[in-house]
């Protein structure tokens, strides 16, 4: 039987998903970070097949998401969006101490993981942890810069004028560079790493994400097995239940206690 469990650490929300003989056992933890809009609820079918496999699933609710949400409009969070990032980022390393704290972590056995947002949390958090033993991102973008001036570049190609002064603009992509992996593809010192993107995703851009892979390519010469990029050539920004699958698939086949 599989359990879920809701509980709190440090006001972060987040279910927790394991199978009832593993409760107390030390297993390989998987991390699964949500979408901007999303919740941590929204992605259980993620959680219930890394389950099923033998890991410990923990779904935590992003700042602003999920029952932290404070009643803001997708616009305000978007607003907000980097500052959510690098929030998580942080958070994550309070839930992993929790879960060593409590004996429940298995050496070399961490797993991070995200849709969209929780994707690009996932490579930003591969700069700051290197406790993170495999990690697989689903529309992410590693590329934090590069797609931060894009983003600020399309909400002033349509009117609208940025809620930011120049200054804060440049502390902000500053503070950014520091969690870009683009800038410090070394620091992934041949962990095992998943992409999967639709080649018609709008939301995330697929080239961004798809230049990195190949510029990661020599990094992982005498490992290549530990590196793989899955294009969709139908997908938008959605998940198919292929990625899914081969989600489950690489950290079963990378993850282990």
């Amino acid at each position: 039987m599989i359990l879920v469990d809701k509980s709190t650490i440090q006001n972060i929300p987040f279910l927790h998903l394991v199978k009832e003989e593993y409760i107390d056992k030390q297993v390989p933890v998987c991390f699964f970070i949500h979408g901007f809009t999303s919740a941590k609820e929204h992605n259980l079918h993620y959680a219930y097949y890394l389950a099923e496999k033998g890991f410990r699933v923990i779904l935590p609710d992003c700042l602003e998401h999920g029952e932290r949400s404070t009643g803001k409009s997708e616009h305000q969070l978007g607003q907000v969006f980097w500052k959510i990032v690098l929030n998580t980022i942080h958070e994550l390393s309070i839930m992993k101490n929790h879960f060593e704290e409590k004996g429940l972590l298995a050496r070399n056995g961490v797993g991070v993981a995200g849709t969209s947002m929780g994707g690009i949390v996932t490579l930003g958090a591969l700069t700051q942890y290197d406790w993170i033993s495999s990690a697989v991102s689903l529309m992410g973008n590693p590329t934090y810069v590069k797609f931060a001036q894009a983003q600020l570049s399309q909400v002033e190609s349509l009117g609208y004028e940025l809620p930011f002064s120049e200054e804060e603009i440049e502390n902000m992509l500053s503070e950014l560079a520091h969690y870009d992996l683009s800038l410090q593809p070394e620091k992934l010192s041949g962990r095992p790493l998943m992409f999967w993107h639709g080649k018609r995703d709008k939301v995330v851009p697929f080239n961004l994400t798809h230049e990195f892979y190949q510029s990661i390519l020599p990094y992982y010469e005498s490992q290549e097995d530990n590196l793989l990029f899955i294009e969709d050539d139908k997908a938008d920004h959605k998940v198919t239940r292929e990625g899914v699958l081969k989600l489950v698939e690489w950290f079963e086949k990378h993850l282990s206690a």
